[in-house]
């Protein structure tokens, strides 16, 4: 278990250096070997009970400064669990901040200053042409799925794709891919991504942990230390697109997203729900927080909307146990175990996610199946759509990765930065 009191006592990591220009060939499991001599990893080996990660886990942003100092932009060691950070307009006035030792200063505004952050994390992203955030506001709806399907499903197409998993202490990116037990490594242009394929990058703070089931217990201001060391500090080179994974509600973690790359030109986020009205409630707060800091909705993903099963995988249990309705149906009409069931799972309340995306005038991607191929598929770390084509719910994901890249078209189109004719390239490129 790894708590954030433990950084008091822990020596920041010295600045990367920073070099002229960035490498922009992503090194795929083999090549990146060849390099392991150049790099250092990142340590974060097992130490002692609580002392661990103060000595291994040595993340250089992840270190507190007092916000007395003038150039202080990040939440001081001794601010309270929900500071919003010297930085906000709310600083000093928000409820998290009563009884904080610093709110007379913050609200005053002598600490508010541009946050330099921001400038490297433009720097840094400005080979990346495409940066989308996959959201939910409830856990367990399928983000991650979709996030990890969506990337798989990009790169086999041939773009250049990266995967950013900042979901802090839930991180299930490393499972989902395929790649538990492997690590990251340091150089002096920054930490270089672990390559599922030549073309996807992927980084995860489960990439550092000595276990990938330890714990990791951070307050707000470490959670944005190591988010904002992942934007500024990880090597990507040039990428069609970079998927961030967040994690689920309206957290630390998206406040920190939205303020460090409100610069690099994001062009929106896939929001992922169930048809229950439990998720549903949750989404709409998502859906605001992304209206309230201008963060364009590329689409809703319905998840889990309802099972379909080719007929020939459906037992009959008769009341006697045994199952004898399929084997009639063999003898006698084979012809109907081609065909589908489908049925619900989850009631759609009040139309489920279409209604939703409708009332809030954001596009509806479309609905995705149960289907335990694609459920299967994670469990390896495979990619979905190449494994099991045939596969019930594979329509259903085409569809629904078609309809992200003609969202994101639509968003450069109305940004004049791309062509009609150069939207069609997009969308016919399979």
């Amino acid at each position: 278990m790894y708590v954030d009191s433990v950084f008091s006592h822990h020596s920041a990591l010295p600045p990367l250096a920073k070099s002229a220009s960035l490498s922009t060939t992503p090194r795929s499991p083999q090549n990146a070997v060849a390099h392991t001599s150049a790099m250092r990893k990142p340590s974060l080996r097992p130490l002692q009970v609580t002392h661990r990660f103060s000595a291994s886990c040595e993340l250089r942003t992840c270190r507190t400064r007092e916000l007395s100092n003038a150039m202080a932009t990040e939440a001081p060691s001794n601010a309270n669990e929900h500071c919003v950070g010297p930085q906000s307009e709310q600083a000093g006035k928000a409820d998290g901040c009563a009884g904080c030792p610093n709110q007379s200063l913050c609200a005053s505004g002598a600490a508010r200053q541009p946050d330099p952050a921001v400038s490297d994390v433009k720097q840094r992203l400005a080979g990346v042409k495409h940066k989308l955030l996959v959201l939910s506001g409830k856990g367990g709806v399928g983000k991650s799925t979709v996030a990890c399907q969506l990337a798989f499903a990009l790169a086999g197409r041939g773009f250049q794709v990266g995967l950013l998993d900042v979901d802090i202490t839930g991180p299930s990116v490393p499972r989902m891919l395929g790649l538990l037990g492997q690590e990251v490594h340091q150089s002096a242009a920054g930490w270089s991504p672990v390559y599922v394929d030549d073309n996807l990058g992927v980084m995860s703070i489960g990439f550092m942990l000595p276990n990938a089931d330890d714990a990791i217990i951070w307050r707000g201001p470490k959670k944005s230390g190591i988010i904002k060391q992942f934007l500024v500090d990880v090597q990507w080179g040039e990428l069609d697109y970079l998927i961030i994974d967040t994690p689920p509600g309206t957290s630390d973690e998206h406040i920190s997203i939205v303020q460090y790359m409100k610069e690099a030109d994001l062009d929106g986020a896939v929001v992922v729900t169930t048809p229950q009205e439990v998720a549903l409630s949750d989404v709409r707060k998502e859906l605001n927080f992304c209206r309230k800091t201008n963060i364009n909705v590329l689409g809703v993903v319905e998840n889990m909307s309802g099972v379909q099963r080719p007929l020939s995988d459906v037992k009959f249990v008769a009341a006697d146990g045994n199952d004898h309705t399929a084997a009639f149906m063999k003898e006698k009409a084979p012809e109907l175990l081609q065909h589908s069931v489908q049925m619900e799972v989850f009631p759609a309340a009040n139309g489920g996610g279409e209604a939703m995306a409708k009332k809030f005038n954001v596009p509806f991607l479309g609905r995705l199946p149960l289907d335990n191929k694609m459920t299967g598929a994670c469990e390896e770390g495979v990619s979905f759509l190449e494994e099991y084509p045939d596969s019930v719910a594979a329509p259903a994901f085409r569809k629904i990765v078609q309809g992200m890249l003609f969202a994101i078209a639509l968003v450069l189109l109305e940004r004049e930065l791309l062509t009609s004719s150069c939207v069609l390239k997009i969308l016919l490129r399979r």
